[in-house]
């Protein structure tokens, strides 16, 4: 089936491209060097395409995908960010976050079907694009997860959202420890709607652009999915819900490290030793984020997530985190902190303060 480009002056390097195959819209993320990071030209490329579709009576579905076998999309790009928090360029700091997240946003509420192919390493910015979309696929190769805590960041992009809606304490797990997990465990966890197997998203692709569109489109697209679904066994992450239900149902990080010393068990141990490596501040603002979200609509996360990014590119831990992990790669960072006690309860309430009016999210 022949894929006409939507944008004739679109070069092949381009970060982004876009292109349609009858009734489908086709987004693919073009940076796989980079595993397909996102930057803020990326963002307003598919929120400027994005907008054009929803008015196009010809466009039915759209389809996101990652360049190569790697990655659908890593993160967002923290080495730019990094940068320009070195230059102190606030404008940019401010730009990207906001337009991100009123990406997110907008790809929460599209009114079309939105099908993410999450097929390879799904993290940070590229769970932003993905996961609100109504239809998120993953395959084999997709590892997914939400490794804010490590860079002295938390899991943005409405993770306090989704992840509270995951069962039991699974999400205030994966948001805290930043675990890696695969397709089986992401459809247990409510992250993915289906699965499928690498090899068959070009029959997915083919099936999506031949299908005949006179009807309920969200309705043709899931069975349209449901016919190419592959079943990924039984999820690692049921194997220990219980004791993560146990150990993360605390009511501060503090009782959640004591619950895990006194687990007696190899996860308790493994897991407590993960969370001595994350930045203490971001596991008491991530903690308070997620018990949050949990009560709050998608636009009230994302306008909390908003403020807290403003004050946490103002702080010394995301700099010293992307120092340790991204830049220097000594894995070493000297946080704020040295450990959770260090951490007043009076400043974490300070990330979740509102912003003056004219610098609020305000979705």
């Amino acid at each position: 089936m022949s894929t006409v480009s939507n944008s004739p002056t679109e070069t092949a390097d381009a970060p982004v491209l876009f292109s349609q195959d009858g009734p489908v819209g086709r987004i693919l993320l073009n940076r796989p060097k980079a595993l397909n990071a996102l930057d803020l030209v990326m963002v307003d490329m598919m929120m400027a395409q994005l907008k054009s579709w929803e008015q196009d009576p010809s466009v039915k579905v759209v389809i996101i995908e990652g360049m190569g076998e790697k990655a659908f999309c890593a993160g967002g790009d923290i080495r730019g960010l990094y940068d320009a928090r070195k230059v102190d360029d606030e404008e940019m700091l401010d730009a990207f976050y906001r337009r991100e997240y009123h990406l997110n946003h907008y790809i929460a509420t599209y009114p079309k079907p939105y099908i993410a192919l999450m097929d390879g390493i799904t993290m940070g910015g590229g769970v932003g694009v993905s996961i609100h979309g109504r239809f998120r696929v993953v395959t084999e190769r997709t590892l997914f997860a939400m490794p804010e805590t490590g860079i002295g960041f938390f899991p943005d992009v409405g993770g306090g959202y989704f992840l509270p809606r995951c069962p039991g304490k699974i999400g205030m797990y994966l948001g805290l420890t930043g675990a890696r997990i695969k397709a089986a465990d992401c459809l247990y966890a409510g992250l993915a709607t289906h699965g499928a197997e690498s090899a068959k998203l070009d029959a997915v692709k083919n099936a999506l652009a031949s299908a005949a569109w006179d009807g309920d489109g969200f309705a043709i697209a899931e069975d349209i999915l449901n016919k190419h679904e592959t079943p990924f066994g039984s999820a690692p992450l049921s194997e220990i819900r219980s004791e993560i239900d146990h150990c993360f149902s605390g009511n501060s990080v503090a009782a959640i490290f004591e619950a895990l010393r006194n687990a007696a068990s190899a996860f308790g141990t493994e897991t407590l030793e993960t969370l001595l490596g994350k930045s203490p501040t971001s596991l008491c603002v991530s903690f308070e984020q997620i018990r949050q979200g949990g009560d709050m609509s998608l636009a009230e996360v994302l306008n909390m997530e908003y403020r807290l990014s403003q004050r946490m590119v103002c702080k010394p831990d995301l700099f010293e985190g992307v120092r340790a992990v991204i830049v220097d790669k000594d894995h070493a960072p000297k946080w704020q902190h040295g450990d959770i006690g260090q951490v007043d309860p009076r400043e974490v309430a300070e990330y979740f303060e509102k912003l003056p009016k004219d610098k609020e999210l305000n979705l």
